[in-house]
């Protein structure tokens, strides 16, 4: 395993990471969850990821379900929670948002379903537009100063907001945001690449990258008939087939068929291409991966064998494929 800064903090993070969205609860129950997270575990990967409204608050019980069986030293690991939408189905006004009433008291229950004493990494799942991005910093240094945070992040939040929030926090004295987790693969590029990019030298911004696969896309499955079991069954996420289904997703396809021609020239399979392309990005402290068998997650784990692989000739030739690099901005 190879492990990272988490932009300008000391923590180190390793390079592929192991996320609990869609899979846990729906997919993986706690035998299986403490199978795979042990698998990832010996690995060397450091970084588990959660959030309350995975599952409505199950994803969390599974894991901390799957923790406490592991037993593993708490110095060992990291684990994370996302606040904004709430732990549970029909949320009322107090139970969802980035008021400080929210933010701390989520943080308590995802601490409390995740049988742990303390969170290592806590984002702001969304932008909240009713919630002043003062209080939601001094919200989350609060949580920091007391100990049941240990960093705090965004995700999905845009490049402004972040920059706001760190000034807000320097010029407060408070504690500014550490690391975004924004979506980036192959087929989402632009906000990691172009809308970040000052960030990553003016605040020292870390990144936590998901969906590597874009939602299963770049594994190739999904270029004849939807498998059984696969994501794009799941009830709760028929967006994802809807997005498969369309004129812009048959065109995906097409390139993912042309860049399993070169995952395979390079000895390796498509997810292994794809999750090494996004390590490739010198910016990208961690790729979250998940998966819902064993054998999915040893695949992808192999990602960091192909990163080498990757050279200037080969990523022009990828670059040529997808024809989607995004303009910088001037």
């Amino acid at each position: 395993m190879q492990y990272r800064r988490l932009g300008n903090s000391s923590l180190q993070i390793s390079a592929l990471s192991f996320g609990a969205w869609v899979t846990f609860s729906r997919q993986v129950d706690v035998d299986l969850a403490a199978e795979l997270m042990g698998t990832a575990y010996d690995a060397g990967v450091n970084f588990f990821d959660n959030a309350e409204v995975y599952a409505y608050g199950k994803a969390e019980l599974v894991m901390g379900e799957a923790l406490r069986r592991l037993a593993w030293p708490r110095d060992s690991y990291l684990v994370s929670s996302k606040v904004f939408w709430g732990g549970v189905a029909d949320a009322r006004p107090t139970q969802h948002g980035l008021s400080r009433k929210h933010i701390k008291e989520a943080c308590q229950q995802a601490i409390g379903r995740l049988q742990v004493e303390y969170l290592d990494l806590y984002f702001c799942h969304r932008p909240d537009p009713e919630a002043s991005i003062e209080e939601i910093v001094r919200a989350m240094s609060e949580l920091i100063q007391q100990g049941k945070v240990f960093y705090w992040g965004t995700s999905e939040w845009p490049a402004d907001q972040i920059m706001a929030a760190w000034k807000i926090a320097r010029e407060e004295h408070l504690i500014p945001p550490a690391m975004e987790q924004p979506e980036y693969n192959m087929f989402e590029r632009k906000r990691v690449e172009v809308e970040f990019a000052p960030l990553y030298d003016q605040i020292g911004l870390g990144t936590t990258t998901w969906s590597p696969l874009a939602s299963g896309l770049l594994t190739g499955k999904y270029s004849g008939k939807i498998p059984k079991g696969s994501r794009m069954t799941v009830v709760g996420y028929e967006w994802l087939k809807e997005d498969h289904e369309s004129d812009e997703g048959r065109v995906k396809q097409e390139k993912v068929k042309k860049l399993a021609v070169i995952a395979a020239e390079l000895g390796t399979s498509m997810p292994c291409l794809a999750i090494a392309w996004c390590l490739k990005n010198p910016h990208v402290s961690s790729v979250l991966t998940g998966a819902s068998k064993r054998s999915q997650l040893q695949e992808n784990l192999k990602a960091l064998e192909v990163v080498e692989a990757l050279n200037g000739e080969v990523m022009e030739r990828i670059e040529a494929i997808l024809d989607n690099k995004p303009a910088q901005s001037s």
